[in-house]
């Protein structure tokens, strides 16, 4: 019987380039010691090490490159005869000559290596070819290793680093306490973020996660697939008019919808419910206060689980109130403006204690000798509202308004859990998209590019709305 299962990849062997970076971080520690230990740091010993070590970078590179090539060769060499073999043994078993021999060459992904013809034959150039791009990968990250260690061995040679070193002393304790909170930033925020950045201009996917990203660069190829395709709207063959939910131009637009209606939704109920809480002998208040903000204490993805049963078209509670009134029951999730109104309507119930409390609390802060004083000079409540209330509370609703945008323009829960963007993808915002580009399709690259467009707009958003209310001006 032929084997048929795809060989397995032998290893390449030869040394690492591990040893060329601790070779580098050694000889960098050993100049930067040198550097502070001798008292008179001047720009003799600062320029002797760095002569000494960017010389003796470029023989750890230059060796390791050669020690890579030649393992990287010698691997592809191998893998190829093995590839080989296989074929001459799978037609020495079958008598069947028409085997191709380029189909045996593939990866465990079924993506071919190139190494071997279709008549079963190795492909020297291929193997050279490929030994190249690793040896050129590999030179761009000793490079780079090599340049931030000379960078790190010039601040340290003058002085730099006896500077950074004497603040650090004087201010230990300070630093010592925000050191865990600048290591968690980093390894959490920052490293991830730019990593993805990096990963936007890449094809990154499923397939090829194995490689490189250097192997991989697309350059802007992302973003211009992305911002260029404008067939959000199109003519069927029936003639009507179909729209494309997965541009992105039409999830935008989605995206802009829900969040103006939830904001506007969310600060026109809260802000209501805090002006009849405010009211003086309003009994029972404190009781009002917890139910009130008992759906904003609940976690949002269980509440968001109970109102997608709540629209189930044969045993939600929504369609069974409707039957009782006469009315036949919806489908909720089966036309865009319903399945838009459940994810709404849930949202909607998550967002408004959050400006009830945020307008309670400036509410209450607002001095009663105004209202007083309006009342003796004829005010209606109207014009109280609108000339005592509402300039007082904006110090405390812009910045939650602010936030609210922000935190409902990538509100993920409520979409995928309500609607899962269904139908055909109609309801989905920004974040889902980008979602299910990168966990559902496995297009890493594209899904970060996404990603980084939402970050941009994000920031576009927050930068013209802190300027023109001037949000943070006292911070």
């Amino acid at each position: 019987m032929v084997r048929l299962l795809v060989p397995a990849e032998p290893s390449t062997g030869g040394r690492s380039p591990v040893q060329a970076v601790l070779l580098l971080v050694f000889a960098l520690v050993l100049y930067a010691v040198a550097a502070w230990l001798l008292p008179p740091r001047t720009a003799l010993l600062a320029t002797v090490s760095t002569a000494l070590f960017c010389l003796a970078a470029a023989f750890f590179v230059g060796g390791e490159l050669r020690a890579l090539g030649l393992a990287e060769r010698d691997g592809q060499r191998a893998l190829a005869s093995t590839v080989a073999a296989e074929v001459g043994r799978a037609r020495a078993l079958t008598g069947a000559s028409a085997i191709d021999g380029g189909a045996w060459d593939t990866d465990l992904a079924r993506k071919p290596h190139g190494l071997v013809t279709g008549a079963g034959a190795i492909d020297r150039e291929k193997g050279e070819a490929q030994a190249q791009r690793v040896r050129r990968g590999a030179l761009r990250s000793l490079l780079t290793l090599a340049a931030l260690g000379l960078l790190a061995l010039v601040v340290v040679g003058f002085g730099g680093a006896h500077r950074v070193g004497r603040a650090l002393v004087t201010n230990r304790q300070a630093y010592a306490y925000i050191a865990p909170a600048i290591m968690g930033t980093t390894l959490l925020v920052f490293f991830p973020f730019l990593y993805g950045i990096a990963l936007s201009f890449t094809d990154s996917n499923i397939y090829n996660t194995n490689l490189p990203l250097t192997e991989l660069w697309v350059g802007l190829r992302n973003y211009a697939t992305i911002l260029g395709d404008f067939s959000f709207l199109r003519r069927a063959a029936d003639g009507h008019w179909v729209f494309n939910y997965l541009n992105f131009y039409w999830t935008f637009l989605f995206t802009v919808i829900w969040t103006i209606t939830n904001v506007v939704w969310g600060v026109s109920f809260g802000l209501l419910l805090a002006l009849v809480l405010n009211t003086k002998g309003l009994a029972l208040r404190p009781i009002y206060r917890v139910l009130l903000i008992l759906p904003w204490a609940m976690p949002n993805y269980i509440t968001a689980l109970i109102w997608k049963g709540m629209f189930h078209r044969q045993f939600g509670v929504v369609n069974q109130v409707l039957a009782i009134f006469g009315f036949e029951p919806l489908s909720w999730f089966d036309t865009p403006f319903t399945s838009y109104l459940t994810a709404l309507a849930t949202n909607g119930w998550l967002s408004f204690p959050f400006m009830m409390v945020v307008s309670l609390g400036a509410l209450q802060s607002i001095p009663a000798d105004l209202y007083e004083a309006a009342r003796v000079d004829g005010a209606s409540r109207w014009q109280q509202f609108r000339a005592i209330t509402l300039p007082s509370l904006k110090p405390a609703l812009v910045p939650a308004v602010i936030l609210s945008v922000v935190w409902t323009f990538n509100m993920f829960n409520i979409i995928y859990l309500v609607t899962a963007g269904e139908p055909g993808g109609s309801t989905e915002i920004l974040i889902t998209q980008a979602y299910k580009y990168a966990f559902q399709r496995y297009q890493y690259g594209y899904a970060a590019a996404y990603a980084t467009i939402i970050f941009g707009i994000l920031l576009v958003y927050g930068t013209i709305q802190n300027r023109v209310t001037r949000a943070t001006e006292a911070l």
